[in-house]
């Protein structure tokens, strides 16, 4: 037989497009239109229903940048329509047919009640079924004139710049017949059409060509409405043949991945959650088989604070378990750059949100997009009593295809979660019929697991799931040539999955995404501003506590509780990692001053209380470590000793700064050409090298411009020695200090270079008054050191990575993250870097002739990608670094926390005895605080921070009735890590490498 599928192909494109949609709605006639457009921001539902209207046409031009106008449709229904189903067709101006990237609209009825999202992919709205005829129709539509922001350099990313001129034309405005029998069809023609393309040249692909074959001749195309129903009886034998028992099973999981801000500033978020959550719950009432997924407690509570309206019916479709709250975060944050305590904290607001809320807990965590994922974060997982993950970002991946789709995860502490990544490769599937295909082809675990997740629907304030794709994956259900499709909760995919495949591979260490690796460095304010909140909590915390058990003042929940969450909300996967449009990073920093003024005023009264409100010689120390003779968390006087500070003026016009630890000499250029650990008389750098050298690259990847920094970015780059001057600017026994001042293109650079006494390290404090563009700049520091590995802290511990490239999964790792420090060693002589506020770094080794070994890290400061934000980082930024030569990983932890923690400064009149006593440095303090649940319980949450075993005893410097072990919902669980005696109020731990424990103290009532 000839072949002829080609033109059948051809012939089913054209003939949708032309003639069988368009028959969908065969009758309509127009809406009437009229307008009004908000002054400024979004107002209340009330305030625009009621406001004045003006007469607007089809065609009419409207909606300025981040505008909202209020659109009123209205019509009558025809009486000859009597019968029928009919809907208004709204199309705003949609742009091709993109959802979620330009102006969105909501539907209410006239007394406000919501009804739908409007989107490109969703323009109907549901009027009568069936209609009587006559029926007056009005409504109302709240439209978002959100930007279409290009994927290249503009200036709409911000209101302030945007500009107003309107942006859309009004594209149909009917009332319409929707003829069902003819939708039905087309579902049906799409469906066996989109199979036929992904099945081999066999039997079964030759039966669906001439199916649809058949029903295309029984089509009259002057009457596709009265001969559909015989073109679907054509169909009916194909779409009606099983699937194979082998056949791949998919969980189809309503899904619609809104971005918390990414093109759009947080308050359109808002109503993006709005829009899709009114669609979700009618289309759950309309398909009793449907299931809707939403997993960012955050956006729960924006409809709870914003729409309540809508909450309730969201909580009515929880309560019938059909919109499912999953994921247990507060946001779907990033998770490379949050630090411990705020990583801990994203899981104790999101898991109690949903308890308090919906009284349900879930063990899934939802992160389809996150841009890589920590080695501390299985044990943080289930710390919090979640031991699931997905994620489908991985697959983005550039150089290496990860090996598994279904396996366990296993962090630095040895916990593991089950993890899947969905091999649809999308978290917005549509039900097509290549994605369905793909699945099954791509699933890894084949002959091990026979089933896979496929989270569907459009994200994005896209609306979420349609109606066309239940229909798809009705049809899917059980269908030969193709996977299985069923609707099913992310729970009951993960029982599923667990329960067929119980030992499936383990993969050890960080979820490495090789692309968005500049996402550490971009938008370095936000990032500053991250780091600087999360210390002020733990020290407003801290004191907070303190000041409650010891002077009985009032702790200030509600605060801590509002500020934790403002922080945790931007540390979004496309906010902290500065990937947003210039109006998001413009807030946010705005927003992290706010918090950094707050939080310093709840400490200063807690410290008010501690001590006296005078001045005096007890100084506060923050850290969890003992600073000179002031214990950790308490207020004492320093000790006081010799100083040894000196500066010395070298023949070259350079100068050496010593202490009694450390010798730095720095050349006539300002760099530092010597470090030399005085207790080992051992230099830190390799003959011939200089330290604190600025290096200044091209950065123009190959696209995802804040997003990315690519290899080839280092083929090139200039070393910025020119002085502009170098000056002594602190010569006293106490500090030995250097200013050097440069210039490069259109940016200065001002550092600080600084001993002090007692200090082991080097401190630079880094001013950069940039103006760049294009450009990457690194601040660089050579080690004389022969090492295969270094440590890079992250939550609750630090990880390894090699400093080689002999794979490709090495070599992929050219840019990483860091927490507080990296620490390089040799046996028995280590060198810690410490940063107070980046996280990017590169790491690279070389041989020098003499034999030796070099390893040169680099940290990251500063981009000047110029999409989405055209001006990113523009201005004036300090940062702070420092080198401790002759460290070791516990210098590296103790030295991290002074270095980002406020330096104890504020003198008091009286001393102040910590709330816990811990007698073994290993054993780290990351959070003193009350308990949440207001009982007045004091939670002290501590980390084995050196990857070995270690015993420890604290001891509680306050009147309890015994400990309990607790989750990071500080609800009580068995641990043997914890024992006590009855007349002892020390406790004794034995910790795992590691290992993270929460302790909750009842106070004892007088």
């Amino acid at each position: 037989m000839h072949d002829d599928r080609r033109l059948l192909e051809d012939r089913l494109t054209r003939m949708l497009s032309e003639r069988i949609v368009p028959a969908i709605h065969p009758q309509s006639v127009p809406l009437r239109a009229s307008i009004w457009v908000a002054p400024d921001e979004p107002v209340p539902v009330a305030e625009g229903l009621a406001a004045p209207r003006t007469p607007i046409e089809s065609g009419a031009e409207w909606g300025a940048p981040w505008g909202t106008s209020w659109l009123t449709v209205e019509a009558t229904v025809p009486a000859q329509w009597a019968g029928r189903t009919v809907e208004a067709l709204i199309d705003l101006g949609f742009e091709g047919g993109i959802p979620g990237f330009q102006c969105e609209g909501l539907v209410y009825r006239p007394d406000g009640t919501p009804v739908k999202g409007l989107h490109p992919r969703n323009q109907w709205v549901p009027v009568a079924a069936p209609a009587a005829g006559g029926e007056q129709v009005l409504l109302h539509v709240e439209a978002a004139s959100n930007p279409a922001v290009p994927f290249r350099p503009n200036n709409l990313g911000d209101k302030e710049t945007a500009g107003n001129r309107p942006q859309y034309r009004l594209g149909r405005l009917d009332l319409a017949i929707l003829d069902e029998e003819v939708w039905h069809l087309v579902q049906d023609l799409e469906v066996l059409g989109e199979l036929m393309h992904e099945l081999p040249e066999d039997a079964r692909r030759y039966e669906i060509v001439r199916a649809i074959e058949r029903a295309l001749d029984a089509l009259d195309l002057g009457d596709i409405g009265g001969t559909a129903t015989a073109a679907r009886a054509c169909l009916a034998e194909a779409l009606s043949r099983p699937a194979s028992a082998s056949a791949h099973r998919i969980s189809a999981v309503g899904h619609a991945h809104i971005d918390t801000a990414w093109l759009w500033p947080l308050r359109e978020t808002v109503r993006k959650v709005a829009r899709t959550a009114a669609n979700m719950t009618a289309l759950l009432a309309a398909d009793p088989d449907f299931v809707f997924t939403m997993s960012q407690a955050a956006q729960f509570d924006f409809l709870k604070r914003e729409r309540p309206e809508i909450y309730e019916q969201v909580r009515k479709a929880v309560s019938a378990g059909r919109f499912v709250p999953t994921g247990g975060m507060w946001i779907e944050a990033d998770t490379n750059m949050p630090g411990s305590e705020a990583m801990a904290r994203q899981f104790a607001y999101g898991k109690r949100f949903f308890l308090d809320e919906f009284g349900i807990e879930s063990r899934e965590v939802w992160l389809p997009d996150t841009f890589g994922f920590a080695a501390g974060l299985p044990q943080i997982m289930r710390a919090a009593g979640s031991d699931r993950l997905l994620t489908q970002k991985i697959s983005w991946s550039r150089t290496n295809t990860f090996p598994h789709h279904t396996f366990r995860w296993e962090g630095i502490d040895g916990s593991r979660v089950f993890t899947h990544f969905p091999p649809v490769d999308t978290y917005n599937c549509t039900m097509s019929g290549s994605e369905i295909a793909h699945a099954a082809r791509n699933f890894k675990e084949k002959g091990r697991a026979t089933r896979s997740l496929a989270p569907t629907g459009f994200g994005d304030g896209g609306g979420g799931t349609t109606r066309e794709m239940i229909a798809k994956a009705a049809r899917l259900r059980d269908l030969e040539g193709s996977p299985t499709v069923r609707w099913q909760s992310p729970a009951d995919f993960f029982d599923a999955a667990e329960a067929e495949y119980a030992e499936p591979p383990v993969w050890v260490g960080e979820l490495y995404l090789e692309l968005h690796r500049a996402t550490l460095t971009s938008q370095a304010g936000t990032k500053q501003g991250n780091r600087r909140s999360e210390h002020l909590l733990r020290e407003a915390e801290l004191w907070a506590a303190t000041a409650a058990v010891r002077a009985g003042a009032e702790y200030p929940r509600a605060e801590l509780d509002r500020l934790w969450k403002v922080v945790l909300l931007l540390q979004f996967h496309d906010i902290l990692p500065g990937s947003s449009i210039a109006w998001v990073h413009r807030e946010a920093e705005q927003t992290y001053t706010r918090v950094a003024t707050e939080l310093a005023e709840i400490t200063r009264r807690a410290q008010w209380a501690l001590g006296g409100e005078q001045t005096g010689p007890h100084l506060f120390n923050p850290a969890p470590h003992a600073w000179s003779s002031i214990p950790a968390g308490g207020a004492a006087v320093a000790d006081t000793r010799a100083p040894a500070c000196t500066v010395t003026t070298c023949d070259d016009g350079g100068y050496v700064l010593a202490n009694e630890l450390v010798r730095a000499e720095v050349d006539h250029r300002g760099l530092v050409v010597s470090l030399v650990d005085l207790a080992n008389r051992r230099e830190t750098l390799p003959p011939g090298s200089t330290a604190n050298l600025l290096q200044l690259h091209p950065d123009f990847p190959n696209a995802w411009d804040a997003w990315d920094v690519d290899a080839f970015y280092r083929n090139t780059g200039t070393d910025l020695t020119e002085l502009d001057s170098l000056t002594v600017i602190a010569d006293s026994p106490d500090t030995a200090a250097l200013r050097v001042v440069r210039s490069f293109g259109n940016s200065s650079v001002t550092q600080t270079l600084a001993l002090r006494s007692g200090d082991a390290g080097l401190t630079v404090d880094t001013e950069v008054d940039w103006h760049e563009t294009e450009k990457f700049l690194k601040l660089a520091f050579p080690l004389d050191i022969h090492a295969d590995r270094y440590a890079a802290e992250t939550q609750f511990g630090h990880l390894y990575r090699p400093t080689h490239t002999n794979t490709s999964w090495e070599n992929a790792k050219f840019e990483a993250c860091n927490h507080r420090f990296v620490h390089f060693a040799e046996p028995g002589w280590g060198v810690a870097l410490i940063s107070a506020s980046t996280y990017g770094h590169d790491v690279t080794r070389t041989v020098r002739a003499d034999g030796g070994a070099t390893t040169t890290l680099r940290f990251s400061l500063l981009r000047a990608p110029r999409f989405p934000d055209p001006h990113t980082d523009q201005g004036l930024h300090r940062f702070r670094h420092a080198v401790f030569p002759g460290a070791d990983l516990a210098d590296a932890v103790r030295e991290g926390y002074r270095l980002n923690l406020s330096a104890p400064e504020t003198g008091v009149a009286q001393p102040v005895r910590p709330l816990f006593t811990v007698d073994n440095d290993a054993v780290v303090t990351s959070a003193v605080k009350l308990a949440d649940d207001g009982s007045g319980d004091v939670i002290l949450r501590v980390y084995e921070s050196l990857g070995g075993r270690a015993t420890a005893v604290i001891t509680p410097n306050f009147d309890t009735e015994g400990v309990h072990t607790c989750d990071l919902l500080e609800r009580p669980i068995p641990d043997p890590a914890l024992t006590s005696a009855d007349d002892d109020p020390s406790i004794h731990l034995r910790l795992r490498p590691f290992q993270l424990l929460t302790l909750r103290f009842p106070r004892k009532t007088p």
